[in-house]
C-alpha cells in the first residue's frame, strides 16, 4: 500500500505486462473449472462432440460426397476447430472486464491487460485442445497427413485475430448498449453456424450464393485452410488476405471505440444506473 513505484525501463514495464497478462490468463482459464486441467478437458469435450455431432449429420443426411477428396473427418474438424476458435475468442473478449470492473481498480490492472487476457487465454485452450484431439486421432485411429500445417496454423490465428477484434468492437459499444450487444453476439455466433462454410466447400457455390457467404472473414480462412490442409483442393473463392485486413480494421475501431468509453467510464456510467 506504501510503496512507491519508481521509473521502470522499457524492459522491466514489458515483463510487467507479461506477467499481468499471465496471471489474468490463469485466472480466465480457471473461471470455467477451479482445476485448470478440467478446464481445458471440458473444453476438449466440447470441441470433440461438436465434431461427432458434424460427422454422424453429414452420413445420416448423406452429404459425405459434398466433401473434399479424402480424410471426411479431417474436413469436419478443419471447419470446427477454426469456427470454435473465432467464436469462443470473440465471446470471451466481449466478457473481459470493462473500465468499470472492482478489478481497475488495482493500479497495474488496466483493460488492454484484461483483453489481451481473454484473447490469449482463448487461444492457449483452443490451440491446445487441437493438438490434443489430432494427436489421438492420429494415435488411435488413422494416421493423419496435411499438406501444409504452417499455412493451416496461419489460417487459425487469423480467425482467433479476426474473432478477437469482433469482440473489441463489441466490448467497446457494451457499456452503451448491453442489451443490443448481448443478442448481437449471440445471432453471430448462431449464425456462424452456416454462413461460416464449414458445412460445405466454398468451391462448389454458384455465384449469387457466394455472395451471401463472402463477407464473413471466418468463411475465408476456413476454405483457405481446407487449401492447406488437402493437397487436392486448390481454394479460388476466398482470399488469405480478405480476413487479414478486416481484422487490421476491425482492430483500429475497436482500439478507438475502446479508449473512448473508457475515458466517458466516469460521466455515462453513473447516470445509466
Amino acid at each position: 500500500m506504501f510503496q512507491q513505484s519508481g521509473p521502470k525501463t522499457t524492459m522491466q514495464s514489458a515483463i510487467t505486462i507479461f506477467e499481468l497478462v499471465y496471471h489474468s490468463m490463469v485466472r480466465n482459464v480457471r473461471k470455467t473449472h477451479g482445476n485448470a486441467m478440467m478446464s481445458i478437458l471440458l473444453n476438449m469435450m466440447q470441441t470433440a462432440i461438436f465434431v461427432l455431432a458434424f460427422f454422424f449429420m453429414f452420413s445420416l443426411l448423406n452429404l459425405r460426397g459434398a466433401a473434399i477428396r479424402g480424410d471426411f473427418l479431417l474436413y469436419i474438424m478443419s471447419g470446427v476447430f477454426l469456427f470454435m476458435t473465432h467464436t469462443k475468442t470473440m465471446g470471451a473478449v466481449v466478457g473481459a472486464e470493462g473500465p468499470s470492473s472492482p478489478m481497475m481498480k488495482h493500479a497495474p490492472m488496466n483493460t488492454a491487460i484484461a483483453i489481451l487476457a481473454a484473447a490469449f487465454g482463448t487461444l492457449y485452450i483452443q490451440a491446445l485442445s487441437l493438438f490434443a484431439i489430432l494427436f489421438i486421432y492420429h494415435v488411435g485411429f488413422t494416421p493423419i497427413e496435411v499438406d501444409d500445417p504452417i499455412g493451416a496454423l496461419g489460417m487459425l490465428l487469423i480467425s482467433w485475430f479476426t474473432g478477437a477484434t469482433i469482440g473489441l468492437v463489441l466490448l467497446a459499444i457494451k457499456p452503451w448498449y448491453p442489451t443490443f450487444v448481448s443478442i448481437l453476439n449471440t445471432v453471430y455466433a448462431r449464425a456462424n453456424m452456416i454462413a461460416s462454410g464449414k458445412m460445405f466447400v466454398a468451391n462448389t457455390l454458384p455465384g449469387f450464393m457466394l455472395a451471401m457467404f463472402d463477407w464473413n472473414p471466418l468463411f475465408h480462412t476456413i476454405d483457405q485452410a481446407r487449401g492447406f490442409v488437402f493437397i487436392n483442393y486448390a481454394p479460388r473463392n476466398s482470399s488469405p488476405d480478405y480476413p487479414l485486413y478486416v481484422g487490421l480494421v476491425l482492430l483500429m475501431i475497436g482500439l478507438m471505440g475502446e479508449f473512448y468509453t473508457r475515458k466517458q467510464a466516469s460521466l455515462s456510467w453513473g447516470s445509466k444506473r
